[in-house]
This record gives structure tokens, C-alpha cells and sequence, in this order.
């Protein structure tokens, strides 16, 4: 089993990298595999609507979020992980997740998946609300903690002072490697995920 940590921090080795090291910590002794997936810190367009993707199966826009989107295929699980910028997510971390759910959301449908954010003082509740409605669209278990999973602090070493912080994101890691067991469990037992119904689109327009 794997699971993709996404730093969605322009900064490869900060604060939200410190959270998601604590995550793997808890997969590796639950002999979970991870990678953390830097989204990384060059300019990162948001989706054009063009429709590409549908056609040739990955993003016309060849970045980091093909490759992403080709490595979820193999992953069994999600963290997302983001710095708080203006009370939301980071513009780089919305850019990257609007193209890859819309361009590879079959790739992740069907895994566990959860959010992390990473703040100085406030916002992180407002941001966390923002990453989790990728979640829930794509027909994605949300992996739940004790508490919101947010952390705080400027500086990597201010976010191991927050204890509850760093609690809430070991029982995340806990809680999502005790459910990916229990999915592997019941693949073996012949209990697959629902098949989607075919998606029926109305507006309010009368």
C-alpha cells in the first residue's frame, strides 16, 4: 500500500513538509509506503476549460500535475497538505488540485483521502473546508482526525512545538492506515467499490 503526501508549499522543506513528515512517520510503522509529492514553487496555471483532457486522457498543460496524476493511478491514498494563505488554500496547491481532479480524478475515486493545512494563526479552518470539497466530489473517503488537521507555527521547529497539532496528524495517519487495511481486507473478501452511476448534470434554469 502507498500513500501520496502533496506538499502544496511553495517552501520544499517547511512547515506543511514538517506536518506531512509527521504523517510518515505513523505510515512507516504501520508498513505503509509514502511519497511526499512537492507541487513545487514555479507558476502553476489554473484549468482553461478547454476539454483536452478529455480526449487524450491527461492535461494539455504538461507539468507537474501529469506526473501527479500518473503516479495517483498506483497510489492506494491521499494527504493534501497546504499553507494558509488569506484564510484559503494556496493559489499554487487550488491551481494544481483543479487540474488533476479534473484531468485524473479517476485515478484517486474510490481512494482515502484527507486534508492538512498549516497556518501561522487563523484561516485554517476556512482552508481545510476548501480542500476537503475536492474529496467529496470525486467519491473519495474523507479520513477524519480528533480535531481539524491543522498545525501552527512560522518556523518548521514552531510546528513540533504545537503538540496538538502534531497529535491530531498522527491519528490522521493512524486512522487512514487502519482503513486502508481494512479496504485491502475486503478486496480479498471480493467486496469492490460501487460502480458510479452515470453522472446527471442539471442547473436551475427554468
Amino acid at each position: 500500500m502507498k500513500v501520496m503526501l502533496v506538499n502544496g508549499s511553495p517552501h520544499e522543506n517547511g512547515c506543511t513538509y514538517t506536518a506531512l513528515c509527521e504523517a510518515q512517520k505513523v505510515f512507516a510503522a504501520n508498513g505503509i509506503e509514502t511519497e511526499i509529492f512537492w507541487v513545487g514553487n514555479k507558476p502553476i496555471s489554473g484549468c482553461i476549460g478547454c476539454g483536452t483532457c478529455r480526449k487524450i486522457g491527461k492535461c494539455c498543460i504538461d507539468d507537474t500535475v501529469n506526473e501527479f496524476v500518473e503516479k495517483a493511478k498506483t497510489a492506494d491514498g491521499f494527504i493534501f497538505g497546504s499553507p494558509v494563505h488569506y484564510a484559503a488554500a494556496s493559489g499554487a496547491v487550488t491551481a494544481f488540485m483543479d487540474r488533476a481532479f479534473y484531468s485524473g480524478g479517476s485515478a484517486m475515486r474510490g481512494k482515502p483521502a484527507a486534508a492538512l493545512v498549516s497556518c501561522r494563526r487563523g484561516g485554517a479552518s476556512a482552508a481545510f473546508d476548501q480542500l476537503n470539497k475536492y474529496f467529496t466530489i470525486n467519491c473519495m473517503p474523507v479520513v477524519s482526525s480528533n480535531y481539524w488537521n491543522q498545525v501552527h507555527g512560522s518556523r518548521p521547529e514552531e510546528v513540533l512545538q504545537d503538540e496538538e497539532g502534531v497529535q491530531t496528524i498522527r491519528i490522521l495517519a493512524n486512522n487512514m492506515s487502519w482503513l486502508l487495511k481494512c479496504i485491502e481486507l475486503g478486496k480479498q473478501s471480493g467486496i469492490a467499490f460501487p460502480e458510479p452511476e452515470p453522472k446527471i448534470k442539471t442547473n436551475f434554469i427554468r
